[in-house]
């Protein structure tokens, strides 16, 4: 019999740690080669992680909620034979090696709703006074809720020595609300320095709603992590930017007629639906490119002009949440490049399974309000970019033609686009024009374009 350290792998470029979410195998189980062992959380991307090899679970090496480096063991696995892989089983790690005081997670916004970093705190730490060991998810939720230090000390905690898991904690706020406690004094934070995209006004947290009086009959249900963080990142976003918006009508017959004309043959040939967003997509893609001053991020006193077009897509998720995987270096893509692209995107993401590189890095977002009917929106910047782009719903309205022989009533299809951008840095102008080019593209739109 030999050993294998299963360790968390590399999940992209710009990953370096992930929170263990749950535990699908128990000490002592048998594992299959590829099989799920544990489950892992990365901004808003949850992920399975198999094992390499066939054996028995012989250790846990971390705890739910646990924030895990990558490359660090998170479990042994007791297989047969004798394996390359050099493996010293190690006593646990004891909770005392990290009781020194450790700085709170600080949130450093990169995506839409898609595209939040993360960085966290040793997987536990203590607070000043406390002989208890925190995790960070713990922490946060502490400090989110307004609950203090004292309070915190007080409650029970069901995990390994007594730590307080999160369970613990959601339980103890929904008890205080329903017996209507009051928030004491927060506990103590450690002063944290404003990060290279965040400066001091920024910074800012906006202000927190009273408690809320939990009556009988009332349901109380907790938010999701992801759910979090959309709020937090929402909040945030209103708080930093200076959010100002342009409406443009536009006429989008000439491009309906074109798709109908052109989806079922497209389907044949390459095995892909041709929905409307790819085309947008090229028309923002354009756009961006004859406007790069939309292509933007500002960290309050710098512009960083950004070298590649990255378009963030929002998508919305069976639980409701929502998501935005990226379309990397969009505009080198042709139609079909988008299409497929789009599509391939959209389908893991309603499937949770995208990667984490692939809701990073986005440089400007477009979400489709019209996919549930609305007319038009203003949708709130996705932080650190500087616009985003709300579709519309399609709608046959009639409309005034004007021809050489005079003007008539028609029915044409038309549709609004909701342009928010932050005007500490994006003028009106400048706003407007990239919006109206948006629209200009679509209306031109080639009925006889070949694809």
């Amino acid at each position: 019999m030999s050993k294998f350290e299963l360790k968390l792998p590399q999940m992209g470029e710009s990953v370096a740690e992930a929170t263990l979410t749950a535990w699908l195998k128990e000490v002592g189980d048998t594992i299959e080669m590829d099989e799920p062992i544990f489950e892992i959380a990365t901004d808003k991307v949850d992920s399975e992680v198999p094992s390499e090899v066939e054996g028995k679970l012989l250790e846990k090496r971390f705890e739910i909620d646990d924030v895990i480096k990558v490359g660090e063991v998170v479990a042994v696995i007791e297989i047969e034979g004798e394996v390359s892989q050099e493996v010293t089983i190690e006593d646990e790690p004891s909770e005392e090696t990290g009781a020194t005081e450790a700085p709170e997670p600080v949130v450093e916004l990169e995506q839409q709703m898609q595209t939040v970093k993360e960085s966290v705190a040793p997987a536990a730490a203590n607070l000043p006074g406390s002989g208890r060991f925190y995790s960070p998810l713990v922490k946060n939720i502490a400090k989110e809720e307004g609950i203090s230090f004292q309070e915190l000390e007080t409650i029970p905690g069901t995990g390994k020595e007594g730590r307080v898991t999160k369970n613990d904690i959601l339980a103890f706020i929904e008890n205080r609300g329903a017996n209507g406690g009051s928030k004491a004094t927060e506990m103590p934070q450690p002063k944290a320095e404003p990060t290279p995209h965040t400066t001091q006004e920024t910074a800012k947290q906006p202000s927190r709603p009273s408690t809320v009086a939990v009556k009988d009959g009332d349901e109380i249900m907790p938010l999701t992590r992801m759910g979090k963080l959309i709020a937090h990142h929402m909040a945030e976003s209103v708080a930093t930017s200076a959010h100002v918006q342009s409406f443009v009508e536009v006429d989008v017959t000439n491009v309906v007629n074109w798709r109908n004309k052109t989806k079922k043959s497209f389907e044949e040939r390459e095995g892909e639906k041709l929905t409307f967003t790819p085309i947008f997509m090229e028309a923002v893609a354009i756009a961006l490119k004859k406007y790069p001053l939309m292509n933007i991020s500002f960290d309050g006193e710098n512009v960083i002009k950004k070298k590649n077009i990255n378009i963030g897509m929002a998508a919305a998720l069976p639980d409701g949440n929502l998501i935005v995987p990226v379309i990397k270096s969009a505009d080198q893509l042709n139609l079909v490049g988008m299409a497929k692209t789009v599509n391939d995107l959209a389908h893991r993401a309603r499937n949770n399974e995208l990667k984490p590189d692939e809701i990073q890095d986005g440089t400007y977002t477009v979400t489709n309000v019209g996919s549930f009917g609305s007319v038009f929106g203003t949708p709130i910047i996705n932080q650190p970019q500087v616009g985003i782009l709300a579709l519309g719903a399609i709608r046959k309205v009639p409309a005034v033609i004007e021809t050489e022989e005079g003007d008539f009533i028609g029915i044409r299809s038309k549709m609004f686009l909701s342009h928010s951008y932050d005007h500490r840095v994006v003028n009106g102008a400048l706003g407007g024009m990239f919006v109206k080019t948006v629209a200009d593209y679509l209306e031109a739109w080639d009925v006889n374009r070949e694809i």
